[in-house]
């Protein structure tokens, strides 16, 4: 039954807005300041959470949480048409509720567009490589075991070794919009991130092709 896994992908890409967005602000607000100590731990709650939501809902939905994963898994026809778009509605739907779960967790106004300006070439070409990457090494799992800490590495690393701090999902990109804190995304630089994140989708796939990766459900 399609209605189970779509839920599962619209829970778990809420639950994972709001471990990004929630973290960032206790994080900025922890910090005295500091933004490195921030987005350290942005980054491991991140990690912490992505590991733990794929291993809870791979089974269920194949844990994507992401337009990009789904359309790769279409793509790779491990899911129909019908059911990815389904799953990339869910998503970008579970992803502006985590923000807004997120901003009400921390007496912040439900929806608070962001001011915070992300934009430029090395941006978008870091999300290409963070987006790409993602690809990459998720269907190069055998399993959703190998996935969760594959993927939620990668992220945690990519945190860290890009400009854009790593966002390499639509959904997210579009919820993260929604918060004026730490983690946020000025609207007008969304449609930047969103073009630079299926580029690397794209090439992701294409890596998996020359290197005839056998992809996971994930």
């Amino acid at each position: 039954m399609m209605l189970r896994p779509v839920v599962g992908e619209a829970l778990g890409a809420m639950l994972l807005t709001a471990c990004v967005v929630g973290s960032g602000i206790m994080g900025q607000r922890l910090s005295g300041g500091n933004d490195a100590v921030a987005l350290l731990a942005n980054t491991w709650a991140t990690v912490a959470g992505l590991a733990t939501l794929i291993m809870l809902f791979g089974p269920i939905s194949g844990a994507h949480f992401n337009p990009v994963v789904s359309l790769v898994a279409w793509r790779n026809r491990q899911l129909a048409g019908a059911t990815a778009l389904a799953y990339v509605v869910a998503q970008i739907a579970g992803c502006c509720a985590g923000a807004m779960l997120a901003n009400a967790m921390f007496e912040l106004p439900l929806v608070e567009l962001s001011t915070r300006a992300r934009t430029g070439a090395a941006q978008w070409l870091s999300e290409v490589v963070a987006t790409a990457g993602l690809v990459f090494v998720a269907f190069r799992a055998e399993n959703f075991r190998e996935a969760a800490w594959r993927v939620s590495l990668w992220i945690g690393a990519a945190y860290w070794f890009t400009a854009s701090t790593s966002f390499a999902n639509p959904a997210i990109t579009i919820g993260r919009a929604l918060s004026d804190t730490f983690a946020g995304i000025r609207a007008v630089d969304v449609p930047g991130f969103l073009v630079a994140q299926v580029l690397g989708g794209l090439l992701g796939f294409v890596l998996l092709r020359v290197f005839a990766g056998k992809a996971v459900s994930a």
